[in-house]
């Protein structure tokens, strides 16, 4: 099970897991051991709160195929144990991505008593940088 938030969550059956062999650099051991991972996960067959599917297909990602499946491919590491690992939280990442956004916060209107009190700190400080200013000495 891949936890997404603490009502949803993807079951193991729903995501296609395949090792395949790894690009790139790694001497012989990347022609023998097959420690890239192939995950696919199908949107629109899937589990998820229709809120969610509906927002994944809008999303405009490269890993999104037109017909609703997310492909990830993960060949950072050498151990297919850790590429495994990094595509189920990089899967988990892209649909937290799409979860519901938090309330805005409405702005409140400040009280009478932080207005006057505002108001009289201000009044405070122009009079002290009145008192600045150069004395006249009259005799």
């Amino acid at each position: 099970m891949l936890s997404i938030s603490q009502q949803v969550e993807i079951p193991d059956s729903e995501i296609d897991i395949q090792a395949i062999r790894a690009q790139g650099a790694g001497g012989q051991n990347v022609n023998k051991v097959s420690s890239a991972i192939h995950l696919r996960f199908d949107i629109r067959a899937s589990s998820l709160p229709d809120f969610y599917k509906q927002e994944l297909l809008k999303l405009r990602d490269q890993r999104i195929s037109n017909d609703g499946t997310i492909v990830i491919k993960a060949q950072r590491y050498r151990s297919q144990e850790k590429n495994r690992t990094e595509a189920l939280s990089r899967l988990q990442a892209l649909v937290k991505s799409v979860a519901p956004p938090r309330k805005k916060r409405k702005p409140t209107k400040p009280t009478i008593g932080s207005i006057k009190r505002r108001v009289d700190s201000k009044t405070r400080r122009g009079q002290l940088k009145g008192l600045r200013g150069r004395v006249d000495i009259e005799r």
